[in-house]
C-alpha cells in the first residue's frame, strides 16, 4: 500500500480538521432541526451521511477511535425505525461534543476522550429499534406479489411501439433503510416520468400491498442506459433493473421462454441480482466526480500568503505616494516639461490598477460572518438548557463579509455577549409570564455594512440593565468612589459593566458572577480599533453594539500637527473640523469644554499648552470624533489633509503606550503616528481633574533623534 509522505500527510491531516469542523458544526444544525421536528426521517439521512463522511475522512488521516465511533452512530442510524427514536437529537448532540473532543486531542496529540457514553446511548438505540424490525423483515418476504397488466395498458404499449418508441419493464427495489417508502415510490415515478409516459404501475398508489418493490412500463424516446440512469437515486432505490419489450406485449422472448408467464405475456419473476445496478455505487462515482469538479473551483490557501501579498499591496501603495510626491516637486521645477502630460497619465493609470488590485485582495480575506454565527444555536441552546430558560435565536445579516483576522477576533467577545444574553438578560419562563412576556426569550444576531464599518448586534428582550444596581455594585466592589459615582451620567453608569471584576450577578454560577467577560469584550475591540456600545431599556432589553472597521490593513486618514510633529486618524472617526480662538474655551470642574452650537463639547490637548505660546492669542483646530456616541475634541496645531495610509504595527520596543494603533510612511519618507482614539476616549473617562495632561503627555515623541534611527519613539507615562 502507498503510504503518504510525511509532507503530504501533514498537508492531508490539516485539511481533515478543516474540513470536520465544518462536518461537526452540519451536525449540531442537523441535531437542532431534528430537536424541533423530531422524526422527521429526511433529517435523520442528512445527519447520517455527514457521520458517514467524517467516518471516511477519519480513517483515510489514521485516526482510527473516531472512524469507529462515528462507523457505530452511522449503523445505528442506518435502521429504518432509527428516526422515530425520540433520543435521537441528543444522540447527535452528544456525538457531536465526543467527536469535537476527539478532534482537539488529534490535534494536541494528547489522550483521546472516552466514546463509552455515545456508544451507550447508540445502544439503547439500537434496542429500541429492533422490536420494530422483526415485523417489517416478515412483510417484506410476502411482497413479491407478481405484476398483472390490464388490456388498456396492453393497448397503450402497443400503440408506444408502433409509434416507434421504446418501451422498457422497470423492476425496482426501495432502499429498506428509506424510512418513506411512500415517497421513494414518488421520487422514482417523477425520475422516470421527466424522460416518457409511465404507463402502469404495480402496485398501484391506492392499493394496501407492501411498496418495497416496483414495477412500471415506461415509453420513453431514450435509450435503455439513459433510463437506467435515471432509475438510481442514491438512499431511495437499493436496485434498479431495466428490460427493453421488442414487438408485441404477448410476445415471448427468448431468455424468458423457459420462466413461468403471467397470463399479459410479461414475466414479473424478481430479476436476478446480477442484473441491477447498485445505486449506492453509482452515488459514490457521481459524489466522486463532483467533488473533483469542486476541487478544480476551490484553492485552499494559507492565510499568511495572502497576508504576505496585502503587505505587499501597501507597499506599493506607499511606491505610489512617492512617486506622486516626486512629481509634485517635478511639476514645480519644470512646469513646462513636454512630458508631464503623459507622466501623470501613466500614474493615474497605475492608480486605477493598484486601487482594483487592493480591493480583490481585501476580498480575498473577506468572509461571511455567518462562519462565525453558525456555532451560536447550539451554544445558545446548552446554555439556555442549562439555565432552565427557554430561548430562540434568531439570526440575520450571515452573508455580510468582514476581514477573516477580525471574524477570528471577535468570535470570543461575541461569545461572551450572547452567553450573558442568555445568562444576564432573558428571565425564565415563570418570571416572563409574570411580566406579560412570552414565555420563550428571544435573541437577535444581526450584522451589517454602514459605511466603511461592520456593525454586529446583540439583542436581546429580557430584563435590561437596571443601572441602580450597576451603581451600587461598583461602589460595593470600590470600582468607583461615592464621588466619582455622583458625577457619572446614566450613559457611563452603564459603561461600568465592562470594567475588570465587575458582575451585576448575585451568585455564582456556570453562566454568571465571576466578573469575567464584558472586560475583554472592550479591550478586544480597542486592540482591533473598534467600539462597543450599549443601548438598554429596563423591562424591554439590551443591545450591544459592536463596530468595527472593514480592514485593519489601509485606511483613509486625516494629518495633523502637534507640537511640530505628524499624527494621523482615521478620517471615518471625524464628525467635523471646527475652528475657535484659546479665548472661546473654558474649564468646568477643571476640564476645558468648548460650547459648540448649543453644545458642551469637552477638549482633549494633544500637547503641553506652555508649548504653544504662539497660539495663546490665535486660532486653534477641533478636530470633533465620535467614539462609541461619545464626542470629544482634539486640540491640535495644523491640518496636513487627508492620506491613504498603509497601517505597519509597532512593537513594544518601539512604543509603549495604547494610545498609539500603528504607524505609517509617507511618499517623502515621513513617519506618521496613529492614535487609537477609543483607548484616548477611554484615558479621558477614567482620568480625574488635573490628570488630563497625561492622556496628552502619553502620545508625545521623545526628544531622541529619529534622523539616526528613524522609528518613532513613544514615552510612557503613568
Amino acid at each position: 500500500m502507498t503510504q503518504f509522505s510525511d509532507e503530504r500527510g501533514a498537508e492531508l491531516r490539516e485539511l481533515f480538521f478543516e474540513t470536520a469542523q465544518e462536518l461537526l458544526q452540519s451536525l449540531n444544525e442537523e441535531a437542532l432541526k431534528l430537536e424541533k421536528h423530531p422524526g422527521d426521517a429526511e433529517i435523520v439521512r442528512s445527519i447520517r451521511r455527514t457521520v458517514h463522511t467524517l467516518k471516511g475522512d477519519a480513517a483515510a488521516c489514521g485516526y482510527r477511535e473516531l472512524s469507529e465511533s462515528a462507523h457505530e452512530l452511522e449503523d445505528a442510524l442506518a435502521v429504518e425505525t432509527a428516526s422515530s427514536h425520540t433520543g435521537l437529537a441528543e444522540v447527535a448532540f452528544t456525538a457531536a461534543d465526543i467527536f469535537g473532543s476527539m478532534l482537539n486531542a488529534y490535534r494536541r496529540r494528547a489522550k483521546l476522550p472516552s466514546a463509552e457514553p455515545l456508544r451507550k446511548m447508540i445502544q439503547q438505540l439500537g434496542k429500541a429499534s429492533s422490536s420494530e424490525k422483526g415485523g417489517k423483515k416478515k412483510a417484506a418476504k410476502t411482497s413479491a406479489a407478481k405484476a398483472e397488466w390490464t388490456e388498456y395498458e396492453k393497448l397503450e404499449i402497443q400503440n408506444a411501439l408502433k409509434q416507434g418508441k421504446r418501451v422498457y419493464h422497470i423492476k425496482a427495489e426501495i432502499d429498506p433503510r428509506c424510512a418513506m417508502p411512500i415517497a421513494a415510490r414518488q421520487l422514482l415515478l417523477n425520475a422516470v416520468g421527466a424522460v416518457g409516459q409511465v404507463v402502469a404501475v404495480r402496485p398501484e398508489t391506492d392499493s394496501p400491498a407492501n411498496t418495497d418493490r416496483l414495477e412500471l412500463l415506461l415509453a420513453s424516446p431514450l435509450s435503455m442506459e439513459k433510463v437506467t440512469a435515471k432509475c438510481r437515486i442514491p438512499t431511495v432505490i437499493a436496485r434498479a433493473g431495466v428490460e427493453p419489450i421488442k414487438g408485441k406485449v404477448s410476445k415471448k422472448s427468448a431468455a424468458s421462454e423457459n420462466k413461468p408467464k403471467e397470463p399479459n405475456g410479461i414475466s414479473s419473476e424478481p430479476i436476478p441480482k446480477n442484473t441491477f445496478t447498485s445505486a449506492a455505487e453509482e452515488y459514490e462515482s457521481r459524489e466522486n466526480l463532483h467533488l473533483g469538479a469542486v476541487a478544480e473551483n476551490i484553492l485552499r490557501v494559507d492565510a499568511e500568503r495572502i497576508d504576505n501579498v496585502l503587505n505587499l499591496v501597501g507597499e506599493l501603495i506607499i511606491g505610489k505616494s512617492m512617486l506622486q510626491q516626486a512629481f509634485q516637486e517635478l511639476t514645480k521645477h519644470s512646469p513646462k516639461e513636454s512630458m508631464r502630460g503623459r507622466v501623470a497619465d501613466a500614474m493615474a493609470f497605475q492608480s486605477r490598477v493598484l486601487n482594483d488590485l487592493q480591493r480583490s485582495v481585501m476580498k480575498i480575506r473577506m468572509v461571511p460572518v455567518e462562519q462565525l454565527f453558525r456555532r451560536f444555536p447550539r451554544m445558545v441552546r446548552d446554555v439556555a438548557k442549562q439555565g432552565g430558560k427557554e430561548v430562540d435565536l434568531i439570526i440575520s445579516g450571515q452573508d455580510t463579509d468582514l476581514d477573516k483576522s477580525l471574524l477570528d477576533a471577535i468570535a470570543e467577545p461575541l461569545t461572551h455577549l450572547v452567553r450573558n444574553a442568555v445568562g444576564h438578560g432573558i428571565e425564565n419562563a415563570a418570571e416572563r409570564a409574570r411580566l406579560g412576556k412570552p414565555t420563550r426569550g428571544t435573541i437577535r444576531l444581526d450584522a451589517y455594512h454602514q459605511g466603511n464599518q461592520v456593525i454586529v448586534e446583540i439583542k436581546d428582550d429580557g430584563s435590561g440593565i437596571d443601572s441602580q444596581k450597576v451603581k451600587s455594585k461598583a461602589l460595593e466592589k470600590k470600582i468607583v468612589s461615592v464621588d466619582e459615582a455622583e458625577r457619572l451620567s446614566e450613559a457611563n453608569i452603564i459603561a461600568l459593566v465592562f470594567r475588570p471584576g465587575f458582575s451585576t450577578a448575585d451568585e455564582i454560577t456556570e453562566l454568571a458572577g465571576r466578573g469575567v467577560g464584558l472586560d475583554v469584550v472592550q479591550s478586544v475591540l480597542h486592540r482591533l480599533k473598534g467600539t462597543v456600545e450599549i443601548e438598554t431599556h429596563p423591562g424591554q432589553g439590551t443591545t450591544f453594539r459592536l463596530k468595527l472597521p472593514l480592514t485593519l490593513a489601509i485606511i483613509k486618514a486625516l494629518l495633523f500637527r502637534v507640537e511640530g510633529r505628524l499624527y494621523a486618524i482615521p478620517l471615518n472617526a471625524v464628525a467635523e473640523i471646527a475652528r475657535a480662538k484659546e479665548s472661546d474655551l473654558h474649564q468646568v470642574d477643571n476640564y476645558e469644554v468648548l460650547q459648540l452650537r448649543n453644545q458642551v463639547l469637552p477638549l482633549v490637548r494633544l500637547g503641553r499648552p506652555s508649548a504653544q505660546p504662539a497660539q495663546a492669542a490665535g486660532k486653534i483646530f477641533v478636530l470633533v470624533i465620535t467614539v462609541s456616541e461619545s464626542k470629544l475634541g482634539l486640540i491640535v496645531e495644523a491640518l496636513e489633509g487627508e492620506e491613504e495610509l498603509v497601517i505597519k504595527a509597532l512593537d513594544d520596543q518601539t512604543v509603549s503606550t495604547d494610545l498609539v494603533s500603528g504607524a505609517s510612511i509617507l511618499g517623502d519618507g515621513r513617519v506618521v503616528l496613529i492614535l487609537n482614539l477609543p483607548a484616548i476616549v477611554e484615558r479621558y473617562a477614567n482620568s480625574r481633574p488635573g490628570q488630563i495632561g497625561a492622556v496628552a503627555s502619553g502620545i508625545l515623541l521623545s526628544h531622541a533623534d529619529r534622523s539616526q534611527t528613524h522609528r518613532p519613539v513613544v514615552e510612557a507615562q503613568p
